[in-house]
């Protein structure tokens, strides 16, 4: 960006969008700061960090030298975010409303209100990257691949990126953190944030439970074995090993106990001992229609792909299927791909796009296995 912009940064009251936002200003652009207030119903309950967070960015405002507003966009969140997110619980599914939550409220929403204040660009702290391709805008991993986020970005359209900036996309976080510290940014040493505000630290299926009912139900092995009682499956998830309440050793070993599958016909949690049992691998997976951030499939079939977002890039080949669906054959067998997570796409460094999974299958799959969804 050699021209100067007016750039509305997003400030969370973190130390990379802190440091995004210096970083703008140094470089000689207008720089205004958005805090977004994201969610609201329960935030007084010691979970939700948004206030300290918007004095926090208040705070770096004021050192930075730049204006900051406080957005409330609550609403647009639990319309566009919130409300899928209880929906996927309810049909079995785990969603990641992070993903949802950058296409629709931080680079839609956000990037409205922008505009509204007469801004060219935005910014955000993700660490990704942003370059020239050959059909428009590409999506890169970041210079620190610990810390890239493009899994989380991989929904964003060409008009999305091309309104967007990633300031610390070419720095490592320690320099991240250093930058912040030299400057006297006072969010240098605070810890980054994980997970999202509405669940924070509280208890995950005390939080699901205000919103859906319990309906338990047996817990089983594959082999069909009742070895305990779940609260209900919307509260779990596959590979899921902490909060099952199954003890002993039955089946075999002091090895831990996962979740495999759910027979939502019968009610019922499958579950198997060890993380390398074969049934918690998967190396078909079928997705939803395809978000192709460049606007069409590439050409080629031979790429690489995640299920998970700490996950490494694993080979695959991809199969068109009707209705823009696609199959996705992983050279070497993938560790509990879930239904309503992402599967995000690559072609080395850069970002294809993704979809969310519908359905992930072994070549052979145990009886109680192949009767799960």
């Amino acid at each position: 960006m050699d021209r100067k912009h007016r750039i509305i940064v997003g400030l969370s009251g973190g130390v990379d969008s802190s440091v995004a936002a210096w970083l703008l200003k140094r470089a000689g652009h207008e720089v205004v700061g958005v805090f977004m207030k994201n969610w609201e119903d329960d935030d007084n309950d010691g979970y939700c960090t948004s206030r300290q967070d918007l004095v926090d960015a208040a705070s770096v405002a004021d050192v930075i030298g730049i204006e900051l507003e406080a957005v409330n966009f609550a609403a647009e969140y639990r319309d566009r975010v919130f409300a899928h997110f209880l929906d996927e619980y309810r049909a079995g599914r785990t969603p990641n409303p992070d993903v949802l939550c950058n296409s629709e409220i931080k680079f839609k929403a956000f990037v409205d209100h922008a505009r509204a204040l007469g801004a060219e660009r935005i910014a955000t702290g993700h660490y990704a990257r942003l370059a020239p391709g050959e059909r428009g805008v590409a999506l890169r991993k970041a210079a620190d691949l610990g810390k890239d986020q493009t899994y989380f970005l991989h929904q964003l359209s060409q008009s999305q990126l091309d309104a967007t900036t990633f300031p610390v996309g070419d720095l490592a976080k320690r320099d991240v953190r250093a930058i912040a510290r030299e400057q006297g940014i006072p969010t240098y040493a605070k810890k980054d944030s994980t997970g999202i505000c509405f669940i924070g630290e509280r208890p995950f299926r005390e939080f699901l439970a205000r919103y859906l009912p319990k309906e338990p139900g047996a817990i089983e092995t594959a082999s069909g074995e009742t070895v305990g009682r779940h609260q209900g499956l919307a509260y779990y998830t596959l590979g899921q090993r902490q909060g099952l309440g199954v003890g002993g050793t039955r089946g075999g070993g002091a090895e831990p106990w996962f979740v495999a599958g759910k027979d939502r016909t019968r009610n019922t949690l499958i579950v198997v001992q060890g993380h390398d049992d074969p049934r918690l691998y998967a190396e078909v997976v079928e997705t939803g229609a395809m978000h192709w951030i460049a606007g069409t499939a590439p050409s080629g079939r031979r790429f690489a792909a995640k299920t998970r977002y700490r996950m490494a890039d694993a080979h695959c080949s991809l199969e068109p299927l009707p209705e823009g669906r696609w199959r996705v054959r992983f050279d070497a067998p993938q560790w509990a791909p879930t239904p309503g997570q992402y599967l995000v796409l690559y072609d080395g460094e850069t970002c294809l796009g993704g979809a969310v999974i519908e359905s992930a299958h072994a070549r052979e799959l145990a009886p109680a296995l192949a009767a799960a969804d």
